[in-house]
């Protein structure tokens, strides 16, 4: 997987030493512009619609928050009674997480700065990658859910950017802004592309695409996968 090692560095770079503290801003409740307001807005409810795939009463299971950024799902895991491992390439927003992170959920949560997959260990029960997969081709998309399928008994809920004209159009008026603030390139996919790749890499399970966010610059799709743990 050296196109998704390379890929990850970038994403690493980015967050971790270009655009921390954009980041930390926009996940925060400080004010922000009106173009960046709609992304804060698209992104909470793609978190919400991502936690709605997961049972509500989550006590007892042990999930993992694949590219947690500054941690604000793993938190909402964890209120909901999970045992929480968030990761995260870069280890800025790591670090922003737990310092945000409520001293009663301090028991529950894991912060590991690392790869989502190859830094965690052991099984879990469900797990999340909210925008932490949108810069993969179809071939690594594969590939993660192949290593994650095994390891996940229940679901997978993911986000993906879709293959749409309004979503590259929005893209490309993105290069305007300063470079700082621009995050590696996307990929966007459409449904039958992931189906295609995951049979192709004869990876079992089921993927389902549930719905897409549209806010302002924000355009996502939320998928469940699940795998062949049970």
């Amino acid at each position: 997987m050296a196109d998704y090692a390379a890929t990850r560095d970038q994403v690493e770079d980015y967050f971790d030493r270009s655009a921390t503290q954009v980041w930390a801003r926009l996940t925060s409740d400080a004010p922000v512009s009106g173009i960046r307001a709609t992304v804060r807005a698209g992104r909470d409810r793609m978190r919400d619609l991502l936690l709605a795939q997961l049972p509500a009463d989550l006590t007892g299971c042990r999930v993992l928050d694949a590219g947690c950024g500054t941690g604000a799902a793993s938190v909402a895991l964890a209120e909901r009674g999970a045992t929480v491992v968030g990761v995260d390439i870069s280890p800025a927003l790591i670090d922003i997480a737990a310092r945000r992170m409520p001293a009663h959920l301090a028991d529950r949560i894991t912060w590991v700065a690392g790869d989502m997959l190859d830094d965690v260990d052991g099984t879990f029960d469900h797990a999340i990658a909210m925008d932490s997969m949108i810069y993969y081709t179809a071939a690594d998309i594969a590939q993660v859910l192949s290593r994650a399928g095994p390891r996940i008994t229940g679901r997978f809920a993911f986000t993906l950017a879709p293959r749409t004209p309004l979503l590259m159009a929005m893209f490309r008026v993105g290069k305007l802004f300063p470079r700082a603030d621009r995050s590696p390139q996307m990929v966007p996919h459409a449904a039958a592309d992931i189906a295609s790749a995951l049979r192709a890499a004869r990876v079992p399970g089921a993927l389902r695409e549930i719905e897409r966010v549209t806010s302002g610059f924000y355009i996502s799709t939320a998928y469940v996968f699940e795998g062949s743990a049970k």
